[in-house]
């Protein structure tokens, strides 16, 4: 039974090595998913000032920018199943040094913005490094299932079991959700050391890590496809950024949820994720890449639409089961043809500025979401992102035929 449970999640075609990945994902990310929730809680132990409070959540997004593009070339350079294990273990060092102040009764808001950094750090290299190890692990052809049991375990674990684990814990001790997270990194670390690259690729790196991203901004601006999808990621993601920034507002003022509410509308989302990992396989056969990215779009732009319109919680709950549903589909399916058309060389360099353009997209989103609900009120970023989204989808709708066609890395 156990066995046929494993064969169906993760098909032994897709090889050991990638359950060991997988493993190690998912032990991360629960983790990651504890600490989600008992990190915010720590800062708030420590200070009531809101600018500090956002300084926390700055810090930890702040490293994406900085050393995205160098982390990408290092990506490269270096043999990445070793890279990612040292990274974790360095994020199990900072943790533990976390828990160790928190359980001694000397932390303070200053060690917690230092610490909120170095994880930051540590996870920029973490992230683009994981980010490429399943196409040196499974077939071109099972690109999109690998990536979707990727996504779906990140879902369950970091959003769903993860945060209320972590609050729990928190609540019963201050150190432990920060320790349980060491051990989980630490873990994953051995975990990806089981993995056998059998085809890491070539390395063609110059002399210079300066040449090198230069050499992966040059590919990447000369390749249409995939430097479509790259501006289509940044541009979606301020149009998301914008919306979701003031989504707690929303659910209390528009909506009139309460703290329980606005958790009910994050979960419902997570929800719809699951449901289409369980499902992505039979999509991907029955659907081109092309009509999937097509269908997504339009689900985002209507998702800001009904969002704008209803007052109705029962309303907004079921948007989110189904905007968490093609969240889901659209990243699977943007990070399965890039993978699929990136040379394995290049491979850390162009997920450095996907990566990037995601952190960045959600930064400017963000701060454009707070202008604009101050001038038009809490709906007013919606309406913004129902517009940005419908430009944006028109725009590219015959450029998604060449963006989703699988080519061949060159």
């Amino acid at each position: 039974m156990l066995r046929r449970v494993i064969e169906a999640v993760v098909p032994a075609r897709l090889g050991m090595s990638f359950r060991w990945l997988l493993a190690s994902s998912l032990v991360a990310n629960i983790g990651d998913g504890i600490a989600l929730a008992a990190g915010p809680l720590l800062v708030a132990s420590q200070t009531a000032d809101p600018l500090l409070v956002a300084m926390a959540a700055l810090l930890q997004r702040l490293p994406w920018l900085l050393f995205g593009v160098f982390a990408g070339a290092v990506v490269d350079r270096l043999d990445r199943r070793r890279l990612i294990m040292i990274v974790n273990l360095i994020r199990a060092a900072v943790l533990a040094a976390l828990t160790i102040t928190v359980f001694t009764g000397t932390v303070n808001i200053t060690i917690v913005l230092i610490t909120m950094f170095l994880l930051g750090t540590a996870e920029t290299f973490a992230d683009t490094t994981s980010s490429t190890l399943a196409p040196s692990l499974v077939q071109r052809a099972d690109l999109g299932i690998a990536n979707a049991r990727l996504q779906g375990g990140m879902i369950i674990t970091n959003q769903l079991a993860g945060p209320p684990i972590g609050a729990l814990i928190f609540a019963l001790s201050m150190a432990s959700p920060f320790l349980i997270n060491a051990v989980c990194c630490a873990l994953a670390a051995i975990l990806v050391s089981r993995i056998v690259l059998t085809s890491p690729g070539e390395r063609r790196t110059s002399a210079s890590v300066r040449a090198d991203i230069v050499e992966g901004w040059r590919w990447l601006m000369a390749h249409p496809p995939v430097r479509t999808l790259a501006l289509t990621i940044v541009l979606f993601n301020v149009t998301f950024g914008a919306a979701w920034s003031v989504l707690v507002l929303y659910a209390t003022e528009r909506l009139g949820m309460n703290e329980l509410g606005f958790g009910a509308l994050t979960t419902a989302s997570a929800l719809g994720g699951i449901a289409a990992t369980a499902c992505y396989g039979a999509l991907e056969r029955r659907i081109s890449m092309a009509n999937l990215m097509r269908i997504g779009l339009i689900i985002e732009t209507l998702t800001h639409l009904g969002l704008a319109l209803t007052s109705t919680p029962w309303v907004a709950l079921v948007i989110m089961v189904i905007f968490g549903a093609h969240a889901f589909v659209w990243g699977t399916t943007s990070t399965t043809v890039r993978q699929r058309s990136v040379p394995a060389e290049l491979m850390g360099r162009v997920t450095s500025v996907y990566l990037i353009g995601v952190v960045g997209g959600l930064v400017i989103g963000s701060a454009l979401g707070g202008v604009i609900a101050r001038q038009w009120g809490i709906t007013g970023p919606f309406w913004f992102g129902f517009i940005g989204s419908a430009l944006l989808t028109v725009a590219i709708w015959r450029e998604l035929s060449h963006i989703a066609r699988p080519t061949d890395p060159t």
